[in-house]
């Protein structure tokens, strides 16, 4: 996965003031040939802004965002079309709470992607398998913890069969154990080759799993550098303030 970013701006008006934020000021950075890319940095600088944008969600004010030379495309049509090819998880699950986790696993791949239930049911099988999640397929979420939940999130992007994820700090509403549940998932899914984009506060993991690592902060991106290059030899100041609060918080 080869990602380009040049001149990203995005802007937000609040509908009672009308004020204007700027959440990315010509933000720009490109990547090696990498298949997992981590975003750190410190709340509100844009990391979840970018990865909205990167995931096709949200259109930006100005700039162009390239992956492996492929253009994201701009207009509504296009965008549709390529959210189809991902997947996106998002901090709070987002699981339909009326149906089991087999049936939120099925919705996409039926009703989206045009798969007879039957088939569907095939594909997700394996991985609810694979993932330790067969046992609870029949439970709607209230029945399950949090780190199922988030697992069976997970799962649902991944059954698509896209061509990336984009995960928003998944684990941020988890306790610790379950958050080891999440990040093995993850870890799991980098060994297996699925290439992703991944928000995360958990820096350990970061230094773990990504390739590189894009400090997102103030709408921009000052740094973009391989994990021992972020964590042991990167001399941006910045980088070491942030460091020191989240590793010791």
């Amino acid at each position: 996965m080869n990602l380009a970013i040049r001149g990203l701006v995005q802007r937000f008006s609040d509908p009672r003031s009308g004020a204007s934020t700027t959440v990315l000021d010509g933000l720009s950075m490109t990547t090696g040939d990498v298949q997992a890319l981590v975003l750190v940095g410190p709340s509100g600088g844009g990391k979840s802004t970018l990865l909205r944008i990167l995931a096709g969600l949200d259109r930006p004010v100005a700039g162009s965002v390239t992956f492996d030379g492929e253009p994201l495309p701009q207009d509504e049509p296009g965008l549709l079309r390529y959210r189809r090819t991902v997947g996106t998880v998002f901090q709070a699950y987002n699981l339909f709470p009326h149906l089991t986790a087999m049936q939120n696993l099925l919705l996409p791949l039926v009703h989206v992607h045009g798969l007879s239930e039957p088939a569907a049911r095939g594909r997700v099988q394996g991985p609810l398998e694979r993932f330790g999640l067969a046992s609870h397929a029949h439970k709607r979420p209230a029945e399950l913890s949090g780190g199922q939940k988030q697992r069976v999130a997970i799962l649902r992007a991944l059954v698509v069969q896209p061509r990336r994820l984009f995960l928003d700090e998944p684990t941020s509403a988890l306790d610790p154990e379950m958050t080891a549940e999440v990040l093995e998932m993850v870890g799991e899914l980098k060994a297996s080759g699925t290439q992703f984009v991944l928000v995360t506060h958990e820096m350990a993991f970061a230094r773990r799993v990504a390739d590189e690592i894009a400090f997102i902060a103030a709408g921009g991106c000052p740094v973009l550098a391989s994990p021992a290059e972020f964590f042991d030899s990167c001399p941006d100041p910045r980088i070491g303030a942030f460091l020191q609060r989240t590793l010791h918080a």
